[in-house]
């Protein structure tokens, strides 16, 4: 097992949403502040290689949350520019870990990665049986392409670094400005009830299931897969539970005490209908599961955005 508290860690992008709880979480594991490095994307374009050399000079353990936000609607509007910033930062900074040494990476992939036609729920095995959906593509597959770079680099290199695809992630400090759907949700609701209104209108149908995972206890999963996972083949993180987008606004409406109609715009696109991860593995592999029902994890997140919007 790895003793993450005798090391020196990078987190890239720590200064984000998961990035800076899993700090958190590396801090409460008993991580000493002068062991974890926080680049900052002001400072360090990790799309320039030699900033990729930079950071991680000195370093020991990597973890990779650098990334653009690709929501759906930012898929659609800027696939060119989510491809290469997210595929330059990648590969260039697990390709500069290398070349320095550094004993393990842990990679964050996405549940996009999967086929548009994988079968629910989502198994690590069904990963390459088809084509991801158009517009997860330019995000998803600049991803998918650090898997295969990490598993190249340990055929090679012998290089242990180990590739996490996590599901919808969400929690307190995630910024409605990320585009992400439960930050969005959430403020739409909070804010139609301040204002008085007696609708929203939510994308799609809302019969897409998702599989969300309170930030707390992805953490945990990504800290035990650095601690205890040292293999090449990918791993899910995720409950294994789906719940429908119209179930989501319905918990949500009820949190926040809205009252008001729900209108679904199904001139919208709904994303892939049903991603819901298979979680056998990561449970398997180093005993991993989560803990929060999604209502609790609901709650703490509603009541941040309350008080911060």
């Amino acid at each position: 097992m790895l003793d993450l508290t005798k090391k020196k860690i990078l987190v890239a992008g720590g200064n984000g949403f998961l990035g800076s709880h899993v700090v958190q979480g590396l801090r409460r594991r008993g991580v000493p502040e002068g062991n974890i490095f926080i680049p900052t994307s002001k400072e360090f374009d990790l799309r320039k290689m030699e900033n990729c050399e930079r950071v991680v000079k000195g370093q020991e353990i990597l973890f990779d949350f650098a990334v653009v936000a690709g929501d759906l609607s930012r898929r659609m509007q800027i696939p060119g520019e989510l491809f290469y910033d997210n595929l330059m930062m990648s590969v260039q900074i697990l390709e500069a870990a290398r070349r320095a040494g550094m004993e393990k990476v842990v990679s964050i992939g996405s549940a996009v990665e999967y086929p548009e036609n994988a079968p629910a729920p989502l198994k690590e095995t069904d990963l390459w049986m088809g084509e991801q959906a158009p517009v997860n593509i330019p995000y998803g597959f600049a991803k998918k392409t650090l898997l295969l770079q990490g598993q190249a680099y340990r055929a090679q290199y012998g290089f242990d670094t180990i590739h996490l695809l996590l599901t919808n992630v969400f929690g307190p400090r995630e910024r409605v400005a990320s585009g992400y759907l439960m930050p969005s949700l959430i403020q739409r609701v909070i804010d139609a009830k301040r204002e008085k209104k007696t609708s929203i209108e939510v994308w799609g149908t809302g019969e897409a299931l998702r599989d969300f995972m309170y930030v707390d206890d992805a953490v945990e999963g990504i800290l035990l897969a650095a601690e205890r996972y040292d293999e090449g083949e990918p791993v899910n993180l995720g409950t294994g539970f789906g719940v429908s987008i119209k179930e989501l606004v319905v918990m949500i409406s009820k949190i926040v005490g809205y009252t008001g109609e729900v209108r679904w715009d199904t001139t919208k696109p709904n994303g892939q209908m049903r991603r819901v991860m298979d979680i056998h593995r990561a449970e398997k592999m180093f005993g991993f599961r989560t803990k929060t029902k999604l209502e609790e994890g609901l709650k703490a997140t509603v009541e941040w955005h309350e008080k911060n919007s």
